[in-house]
């Protein structure tokens, strides 16, 4: 079929999936987290911008939640289908931790998701606050198993391989669930489903000020807090990320130098290394065209010497290299767009200083059109992890070839055929509904009975307390944007 293999067709097709079920436990993992923020800031303060918020983004995480629910199911079926000779051989060390994340996370997010969304009026706001923070604790779990087996995978340690299966066997649970690279994976991993949230928030706070500006329409109070958090969020955490990723490239080049290699489109190694920034690798050639290079920094960044040595595609065989053109470009644009997040942290915080944060269109139409960057680079994170841990499923010990199940091709066929049509048209009409959601603007209206709400907070107008910088508005007031009365 068009000159593809069944190899090649069942590897697209986990990639098809996989790709389409990391962006929604991402956005689980980041949203449970700022929902429990928003529930502890209403119970602390009683002002209602908080509950309505809340409700506001419960509705959003119930239907991320239930999609990322069913299109993890799919990858679990594949398993069994086209990749068993993996699941034969790896199943002991990897069944175990796939088990433990259901008894210890999906069990507790499943045990108080109900509460969570249907028991506020029904439950003490204690207990459902209570509930929300198990929640987010649970999704934080749940991450942290699934990152503990895929980084086994990428750095397998404490198992012993049983002769004449070729199976691997758990020696050292220790070892096996800490290997080297799973504490740098997880912080990584987590930061990044924190900054997809905070650009989703930020987003869709500047669409709605920017809608306001257009009406010549004072944005509601909710709106302004959620913009408020998020560039808190982007301005704390993009940062962070940055020093995150550079830790891991650290630990990549120790225990993964083809994969660096692949990803720098590093030939030859060599130290006084200089960064290509940009150039086409050629995997025929061996060599990569067009290349435009900073000397000196591709030694400073990978090793912070330089004087360190830089490894190249040239030192391993070549059906040991990973695809450094995927890769190699992946890894480029997810740099890319961690530090425009960073500049556009940087630009809020400026904004603010300058007390023209909510006034600032140039401010909201950026944030708005880095809706999507925390997505699109987790995506093209994920893609460079694993497919620069090509050609292995375990590496350097079992290869992707030796791990697929012997199916014919109109098989895969048939079902990536269906996956394709049923994934778009199913998380396509969820992600509508989401965007529709999102299309309505906060505000009391999120809250039509709400038993708990304290009485005192009738009338209250935003203030400091409320996340704001009074500085800013009174500033931003003077500009001539509208303001609630202070």
């Amino acid at each position: 079929m068009f000159g593809i293999s069944a190899f090649e067709l069942a590897r697209a097709q986990f990639g098809f999936t996989v790709a389409f079920h990391i962006l929604f436990p991402a956005f689980s993992i980041g949203l449970a987290s700022y929902l429990a923020v928003l529930e502890g800031l209403w119970l602390k303060t009683g002002k209602q911008v908080y509950l309505d918020l809340f409700k506001y983004w419960l509705k959003i995480f119930s239907i991320g939640f239930a999609m990322g629910v069913v299109s993890g199911v799919v990858m679990s079926y594949e398993f069994g289908t086209n990749w068993s000779r993996f699941a034969a051989k790896a199943g002991p060390v990897l069944g175990p931790m796939l088990a433990y994340e259901v008894l210890t996370a999906f069990f507790l997010e499943a045990g108080f998701l109900g509460v969570m969304l249907f028991g506020m009026g029904k439950v003490g706001r204690k207990l459902h606050f209570t509930a929300t923070c198990l929640v987010a604790i649970g999704t934080l779990i749940s991450m942290s198993w699934i990152l503990a087996s895929n980084s086994w995978m990428q750095t397998p340690r404490g198992y012993t391989i049983e002769p004449g299966t070729g199976r691997f066997l758990p020696a050292d649970w220790w070892q096996i669930i800490f290997n080297p690279s799973f504490p740098f994976r997880l912080v990584h991993m987590g930061l990044a489903a924190f900054l997809c949230v905070a650009f989703s928030v930020g987003a869709v706070g500047a669409f709605h000020l920017l809608r306001d500006r257009r009406n010549k329409r004072r944005p509601s109070e909710a709106v302004r807090v959620m913009f408020s958090m998020a560039m808190w969020m982007a301005a704390l955490v993009a940062p962070l990320q940055i020093i995150a990723g550079d830790t891991q490239g650290l630990n990549t080049l120790e225990y993964q130098p083809a994969k660096i290699a692949a990803m720098e489109g590093d030939w030859v190694s060599k130290t006084r290394a200089p960064e290509i920034l940009f150039g086409i690798p050629n995997m025929k050639t061996e060599t990569t065209d067009y290349k435009i290079e900073l000397p000196f920094a591709g030694s400073l960044i990978l090793t912070h010497s330089i004087d360190g040595k830089v490894p190249g595609l040239k030192d391993f065989k070549p059906e040991d290299r990973p695809y450094s053109p995927l890769i190699f470009f992946t890894f480029r644009i997810m740099i890319g767009l961690g530090f425009l997040m960073f500049a556009l942290g940087l630009l809020s915080l400026f904004l603010r200083w300058r007390g023209t944060f909510y006034s600032n269109v140039w401010l909201h139409r950026f944030a708005l059109v880095m809706a999507p960057s925390g997505f699109v680079a987790l995506l093209c994170g994920w893609i460079t992890t694993e497919v620069g841990r090509q050609p292995y499923t375990v590496y350097g010990m079992l290869r992707t070839t030796d791990s697929v199940s012997p199916i014919a091709l109109p098989g895969i066929a048939t079902s990536m055929t269906a996956f394709v049509i049923v994934y778009f048209v199913v998380f396509g009409a969820g992600l509508a509904f989401i965007l529709k959601l999102m299309n309505k603007e906060p505000g009391p209206g999120e809250t039509d009975v709400d038993p708990h709400a304290p009485t005192r907070t009738a009338g209250l107008h935003p203030g400091p307390a409320q996340g704001h910088d009074s500085r800013a508005d009174r500033r931003s007031g003077a500009a001539g944007q509208p303001q609630p009365a202070e």
